[in-house]
């Protein structure tokens, strides 16, 4: 797709990034003096961002060439390397533009009332607009350096908001968790910017991906594996899933920051980015398709087992970003449909997570779902809205996720073959866990008897949170209809993905893949109401339970799987080289310098300084000369 340079609001898109960098810079730098105005500085960046984004968008759709480019200075120029530090306006980014500014701005608004005792809310405030400008520029580099960039500060950024209550030790360790696992998937991004300039001396998006031809078969697969890998890190997918539901530590609008519409959607984004690589490489997008079937599953099993409600939605995350990722691995056919759902879950999983901290807001910050129960009449806004969400995830029909994960599951159909069928069962199977975990925990968070404890006094929140809320659970409900049906995101995204193309004939009708779905669903919710909507719901969980579930409550043993076969022997092999480093070659050369330190002593001591001493040993040498030269004569 050809770029033009960007002309007047678009041309001023570097203001996007600018504007909550510079809150942050405010926020960080002028101390205590900023804190009684410093969330209102925050919020207003960030809104102004979102007027600017969507403004620069109208201006976008108004041009013939849908893909604009703003340059702003050499970033490096060194040898045969130069990049050139410049923003891309298109509308992939677009799309992401307006979800990272317009859902962040809820969430700054929804932080004033969520944050409002704490004393250190301005350096909170500060970190989530750090948090908006490294996302910004990810989505909007026009390199994939530029992205790197981004890349990086989303992970620092979202270090500083998980550890934001460092005091806790679970918090401390939930975001040294996030920062070490994400670090392994930035290592295959990283490799992957390097095979990049090796091979084509670029790192352009234009000149990497409109060259991808002349990469050999494998240079092109394994480039693609490297891509994925980054991806995996940063979205929490299989096998670097296991740090994403202990980032909850943080407070709840960091859960719904992250796990709704902008850092978990980042390998989303980068891998439909490089569809062109993935397009050259069937092994690549093959292993995308196995990595998001096998990510739905876990986390929809995970999120049937635990207590903790905002683990549950974090599990729900997890498995909804899988269902984006064998989206995107089902090629030109998924890709829209991923960005759709990408789309969609981002108006009802930050609802979801923002209607959590509600909850745990009116109920002393209480997470625990068996001591909750009942809170349907206390807290009537939030069950609405939460309620709203929860339909809109599990798939009801005519709310958003039924436009959006139904196209998914039926793209898996379409794939044809065992394969096709294979992936749209498990897509299936997800889609009905799902509904069973999201009714159990509807079930334990608002229906039946109060099971909380005495002293607790469950409240409805300050209209400064329930606002956004409302805000949200609108998207959750006409999201997906608007986004297929009114203004039909395929043509957007046409220009990046090309024309959609209608299928002429399905392996499995759609109406038969909506009621398919919509029958498994119901199964899911029945279930759930036969297990714990009849029962009466024990406040402390049973610990005597079956293989399944226990497996289940430990995330199906992903973080021993971790620790035994990549953390403990990385241990040991540590330690073996220190081991080795101390005992051998600081033994060898201390050992050298020390010979030589006793050789050269000893040595010092025969220099005694009398001569009759000297005479001694010439004549000594002398006898011996005298008796080598007589026995070669003889």
């Amino acid at each position: 797709m050809e770029t033009v340079p960007a002309t007047g609001l678009l041309a001023a898109s570097w203001l996007l990034i600018a504007l909550p960098l510079a809150g942050a810079a405010v926020l960080l730098l002028g101390g205590k003096r900023t804190d009684r105005w410093g969330h209102l500085l925050a919020i207003g960046t960030v809104v102004a961002a979102f007027v600017l984004a969507v403004a620069s968008t109208v201006q976008l759709s108004g041009l013939t060439t849908k893909s604009v480019g703003v340059e702003l200075f050499t970033f490096i120029s060194t040898g045969q390397l130069d990049v050139t530090a410049g923003l891309l306006y298109d509308p992939l980014s677009a799309v992401f533009v307006l979800l990272i500014t317009g859902v962040g701005a809820l969430i700054h608004v929804y932080s004033v009332g969520y944050m409002a005792h704490d004393p250190a809310r301005r350096r909170f405030f500060a970190y989530l607009n750090l948090f908006v400008a490294a996302m910004l520029l990810l989505v909007l580099g026009d390199s994939f350096v530029a992205l790197y960039v981004g890349w990086e500060g989303v992970g620092l950024a979202s270090y500083l908001l998980i550890a934001f209550w460092y005091q806790r030790p679970a918090a401390a360790t939930a975001a040294k968790k996030a920062f070490v696992m994400n670090r392994v998937g930035d290592v295959g991004l990283a490799l992957a910017v390097f095979v990049m300039f090796v091979q084509l001396g670029t790192t352009s998006y234009a000149g990497v991906l409109g060259s991808v031809g002349l990469l050999a078969g494998g240079t092109v697969t394994a480039l693609g594996l490297l891509l994925l890998l980054g991806a995996c890190g940063k979205s929490g997918q299989f096998p670097l899933q296991a740090w994403l539901p202990d980032a909850m530590e943080g407070p709840t609008p960091v859960s719904a920051l992250i796990h709704a519409a902008t850092m978990v959607t980042a390998g989303v984004y980068l891998i439909a980015r490089s569809a062109p690589v993935f397009d050259a490489s069937p092994t690549a997008r093959t292993v995308v398709l196995v990595v998001g079937a096998i990510t739905i599953l876990i986390g929809a099993v995970a999120g049937c087992a635990f207590d903790d409600i905002k683990k549950v939605l974090a599990w729900s995350t997890v498995s909804q970003i899988g269902y984006m990722f064998l989206a995107v691995g089902l090629g030109p056919v998924g890709y829209v449909a991923a960005i759709a759902h990408l789309l969609t879950h981002g108006f009802f999983k930050a609802g979801l997570f923002l209607g959590a901290g509600s909850v745990m807001h009116g109920m002393g910050d209480q997470t625990d779902m068996r001591r909750f129960g009942g809170l349907a009449g206390r807290m009537k806004t939030t069950f609405v809205t939460f309620g709203l969400g929860y339909l809109a995830l599990i798939g009801f029909p005519f709310l958003s996720g039924y436009w959006t994960k139904d196209a998914i599951i039926e793209a898996a159909f379409d794939r044809g073959g065992v394969s096709g069928y294979l992936l749209g069962g498990v897509a299936v199977l997800g889609a009905g866990l799902t509904a069973f975990y999201m009714t159990r925990l509807m079930l334990m968070t608002f229906a039946g008897r109060p099971r909380w404890e005495d002293g607790v006094h469950p409240h409805e929140s300050p209209a400064v949170m329930t606002a956004p809320m409302v805000v949200l659970a609108v998207g959750s409900v006409a999201a997906g209809f608007l986004l297929v049906e009114v203004f039909p995101l395929a043509d957007w995204l046409a220009p990046v993905f090309g024309a959609p193309e209608e299928a002429t004939a399905h392996v499995v009708p759609p109406l038969a893949v909506s009621v398919l779905v919509t029958l498994v669903v119901a199964v899911g919710v029945l279930v759930a109401w036969l297990f714990v909507g009849r029962r009466e719901v024990p406040v402390v969980a049973p610990e005597r339970v079956s293989l399944p579930v226990r497996a289940a409550r430990n995330a199906l043993y992903a973080d021993t799987v971790n620790e035994t076969v990549f953390m403990r022997p990385g241990m040991w092999l540590t330690r073996a080289l220190v081991y080795v480093d101390n005992r051998g070659v600081d033994g060898l050369v201390n050992g050298i310098g020390a010979g030589l330190g006793g050789s050269s002593s000893r040595l010092g001591r025969t220099q005694t300084g009398f001569v009759r001493s000297y005479a001694l040993g010439m004549l000594g040498g002398a006898v011996l000369v005298a008796a080598a030269l007589l026995a070669v004569a003889s």
